[in-house]
């Protein structure tokens, strides 16, 4: 299983970082990060600090709809 930290995206439409409705950033084991525009997280979730930055986390496999640019986090 992978860890994801979940964010708000605060540079949302700006250059490289997504369109204003990319409102979600998603943070593979702390590395690739993915944009999307939707979540559907299925497995538990916890809160976590990141420097000044607190992060929604979670553990499980990411899947992504890209006809709705959602990220699936479910269960292994």
């Amino acid at each position: 299983m992978n860890k994801y930290g979940i964010r708000f995206n605060k540079s949302r439409g700006q250059p490289g970082r997504g369109t204003v409705d990319h409102v979600w950033r998603v943070f593979e084991n702390g590395g690739k990060e993915y944009l999307f525009k939707h979540l559907d997280i299925t497995v538990p979730v916890k809160d976590e600090r990141d420097g000044m930055d607190w992060n929604i986390v979670c553990y499980g496999v990411l899947s992504i709809d890209r006809d709705t640019s959602t990220a699936i986090i479910r269960e292994s």
